[in-house]
């Protein structure tokens, strides 16, 4: 299915969907290199609940199917200073697919990341947060979606 932009939000039915919307957002004005699925490590879930603090670069999901909870990208490493808040929908919802978005330096180290959000009741996209990496190296970003 493509991205439905018809309506006041995009929506979209699947992953290639949101990695899309992901590379159209190109936060801080970057362009999208490279999109990584969240996946739970407890029971390989793709449903998500996400509580976000886009000043202090952090978000933290939470598996819906076994409550298993994962920082993501270098967010631990902010969670001290952060102000977590629930994201939710427009709908309302706040059950989500989650991927990162990454942008890279002319390098192939990350400048950017951005958590792109599927709401998985309308299929509403969005990026809930986003901030710019400014140390190296940062290949372990690529494994902490």
């Amino acid at each position: 299915m493509a991205i439905d932009t018809s309506g006041e939000y995009w929506r979209g039915a699947d992953l290639a969907d949101l990695a899309e919307y992901l590379g159209e957002f190109r936060a801080g004005g970057y362009p999208v290199g490279h999109v990584v699925e969240s996946v739970c490590a407890g029971c390989h879930g793709r449903a998500f609940r996400l509580s976000a603090d886009d000043d202090a670069g952090c978000a933290e999901r939470v598996c819906v199917n076994c409550g298993v909870a994962a920082f993501l990208a270098d967010s631990a490493e902010h969670a001290d200073d952060a102000d977590l808040e629930v994201c939710e929908c427009p709908c309302g919802a706040d059950t989500f697919a989650v991927a990162l978005g990454l942008a890279y330096r002319s390098d192939q180290e990350v400048r950017w990341i951005s958590i792109g959000l599927r709401c998985l009741t309308d299929g509403t996209l969005g990026v809930y947060a986003d901030w710019k990496i400014d140390y190296s190296p940062t290949g372990h970003l690529l494994t902490s979606a």
